[in-house]
């Protein structure tokens, strides 16, 4: 049977991601992962994988690893990498809901990335059914923390990587169902003022404001924005009591380029920062770093030419790009080993209240899936 032939059903599949949306996941609160991987275990478990699940650390949960029945299982296979974590807190299904609303559904962490993550299961769950066997055997694993630059788990998704042929990443597909072929340099920062305290009504001279000069740093960081590197500053942190001087502000910045050596020299600005100003210290410590992974990778071409063959039978011309926007393929193409990257599902508004998905898409690139799994050899 021809793969791209499975019977894929919208509404069913739209069944079954209901719990996995309606289960909440944000990367900070581990209990809250740990129970959408035991969701994910149990189904993957129930078509008959090996499953384990593995302890989270850091404070965040846990991973799920499951290696599907195969004659050659144990031999470099196929691995299926996807994070569970969403930057949605608990409590955004009050304000965005699970709910189709014609050919779109929303949904927290429906395309950033449980959407892509379920057609990946649904096109093996399909292909088990229909008695087919993939040329090599297949690995899935799902991790914890992505959303934050994946500082727990980066080492198993490289270990995992290093034991398999092929890294497919079912992150959300490009609006013209293209795919990612490469991915641009990350850096994320932690940033700290130290000021001096005192009464903001009684004292305001007295008192060196943490809060203050943030500002003004967050101004100097964000205008080293240049073509070859972006800087920016996403999360700010400061302030108890409005008529206290703030004696501390910390935030987290994040620096992006094409290319690892651009990237390199950004770190390099970024930390040339720290000192006093009037008073005031300034520290910056470097947070995790995504590598370059470079478009021009003999592997990922391989697999992209077998996609773009499955794409014209489904009926578009598939694009394949390089692109910002970290994601874990970074770690497993900037090892060299082929990957291919943004395989799931096509919608807009991810990271916000409008996230959703277009519906069509879930049948469409789960065949895409199926194609890939039976067609890498």
């Amino acid at each position: 049977m021809n793969p791209l032939e499975l019977p894929f059903d919208t509404d069913e599949m739209l069944t079954g991601l209901k719990p996995w949306i309606e289960c909440e996941s944000p990367t900070f609160d581990a209990a809250a992962v740990n129970r959408m991987m035991d969701i994910a275990a149990y189904e993957m478990a129930a078509l008959g994988a090996t499953v384990e699940r593995i302890p989270g650390r850091m404070g965040f949960g846990g991973s799920v690893r499951a290696r599907f029945p195969h004659p050659d299982m144990g031999k470099p296979g196929i691995l299926i990498s996807g994070h569970m974590d969403t930057v949605h807190p608990i409590g955004t299904l009050d304000v965005l809901p699970f709910k189709r609303d014609g050919d779109i559904c929303y949904g927290p962490g429906l395309m950033d990335m449980k959407g892509g993550n379920y057609i990946a299961l649904d096109a093996i769950r399909k292909l088990i059914a229909a008695g087919l066997q993939t040329p090599l055997p297949v690995t899935v694993l799902f991790t914890p923390d992505e959303e934050v630059g994946t500082p727990s788990t980066r080492d198993l998704i490289e270990a995992e990587a290093a034991r398999n042929a092929y890294v497919l990443v079912p992150e959300p597909g490009h609006d013209d169902g293209g795919v990612t072929i490469g991915r641009y340099a990350i850096a994320r920062f932690n940033l700290m003022t130290k000021g001096q305290p005192s009464h903001a009504g009684a004292r305001l001279s007295d008192g060196k404001s943490a809060i203050a000069a943030m500002a003004r740093k967050i101004g100097e960081i964000e205008d080293m924005t240049g073509p070859d590197c972006t800087f920016s500053v996403g999360v700010i942190h400061a302030g108890q009591w409005v008529n206290c001087v703030s004696s501390s502000c910390a935030a987290e910045a994040l620096s992006m380029a094409k290319k690892q050596e651009d990237l390199d020299a950004g770190v390099e600005r970024m930390l040339a920062l720290q000192g006093d100003m009037n008073g005031v210290e300034f520290i910056v410590e470097r947070g995790v770093t995504r590598p370059v992974w470079r478009p021009d990778t003999p592997g990922t071409a391989k697999i992209f030419d077998i996609a773009k063959d499955i794409a014209k039978e489904l009926g578009f011309e598939m694009q394949g790009r390089s692109q910002g926007g970290g994601s874990d393929g970074n770690f497993t193409g900037a090892m060299g080993i082929p990957t291919l990257d943004s395989l799931g599902v096509l919608g807009a508004g991810l990271h916000t209240l409008k996230e959703h998905i277009q519906v069509d898409s879930l049948t469409t690139r789960a065949k895409l899936m199926a194609g890939l799994l039976m067609r890498l050899a």
